[in-house]
């Protein structure tokens, strides 16, 4: 089964715990420094600042955040958020407690290693679709994890607790570069689902999501795609997947299964409708996606879903 949560960091024991509030373990790396935080009791107006551009991610509990004076939201796991440079962090922990801590992961990254990184992607892949150069969208600091992140970020995490070897800086300075293109295809991505409406008379990608939603039942070939964004099937698929971080083809995949997935909790149909509907016209085959992406059968999901 796909997973976008990041695996378990080992607890601090209690008798190595500070405090119970936002107890840190830093490992410090190349160009960013890894902490890891625990929180073992409720807290509110927990204050946190770095000097850095951070990315947090949530690994077990709960907590409300606060930035840029604005209101609190819930942040889960599953669940990432971009933080600029000397921003300040307002932190609640509602549900904190022994038998039940939070753990958070920040991972600062230095602003010499963010440019050099968007500046060779910038050399290197300058003909971006959906805008005009790689780097990352601050306004969208809230992100719900992708497959491709929640691997990088694991990887990450076992690369800053558990390697011991020599090259350990060389190995994360590497895994951060793709750490930070993963990051940027995952806020395109977020980007288009939200706005491909809007933009879509005026951006090739958009025009070409959006014909992809509009037809998702019906035949959807590379070429047709490629044809709609003006661009030759090489360009073109080499272009969707440097920004979204999947092909095209994938990318039609995964909306049907989600559209299947929507089908099997709206109503009791027949797996075979769902099937039809989805845009899948192999029973076998989309019984076979459907598990390889969830975990479960369309049949074993939808009885789950009514059960609830």
């Amino acid at each position: 089964m796909q997973s976008n949560f990041i695996a378990g960091v080992p607890w601090r024991p209690d008798r190595d715990l500070k405090t119970l509030v936002e107890n840190r373990t830093t490992f410090t790396l190349n160009d960013c420094e890894l902490n890891i935080f625990e929180t073992h009791q409720e807290a509110k107006d927990v204050n946190l600042i770095f000097g850095d551009l951070v990315l947090t991610t949530m690994l077990k509990g709960k907590k409300i955040m606060r930035l840029f004076d604005k209101e609190g939201f819930d942040y889960l796991p599953g669940e990432s958020v971009i933080v600029p440079p000397n921003e300040l962090m307002k932190i609640d922990f509602p549900d904190a407690n022994i038998e039940n801590p939070t753990q958070c992961i920040a991972l600062s990254i230095s602003k010499e290693m963010i440019e050099n990184t968007f500046n060779l992607l910038n050399e290197k892949f300058p003909d971006k679709l959906l805008s005009q150069e790689w780097g990352l969208d601050l306004s969208n600091f809230h992100l719900i994890n992708t497959q491709d992140l929640s691997e990088i970020i694991n990887r990450f995490v076992r690369i800053g607790v558990k390697e011991r070897s020599k090259e350990k800086d060389v190995i994360a300075t590497l895994a951060l570069k793709e750490l930070l293109i993963r990051l940027t295809q995952t806020q395109a991505k977020e980007l288009l689902q939200k706005t491909y409406k809007q933009l879509s008379s005026s951006n090739r990608l958009a025009h070409v999501i959006d014909f992809i939603k509009n037809n998702i039942r019906e035949s959807v070939s590379l070429d047709t795609l490629s044809a709609k964004a003006c661009m030759s099937k090489a360009h073109f698929s080499r272009s969707f997947k440097n920004e979204l971080g999947i092909s095209p083809m994938e990318f039609v995949l995964k909306e049907r299964l989600n559209l299947a997935r929507n089908y099997l909790r709206m109503a009791n149909y027949q797996i075979q409708e769902v099937c039809f509907m989805s845009g899948f016209n192999n029973i076998t085959y989309f019984i076979r996606v459907f598990k390889a992406e969830f975990g479960t059968t369309p049949k074993v999901y939808q009885n789950s879903i009514q059960m609830r």
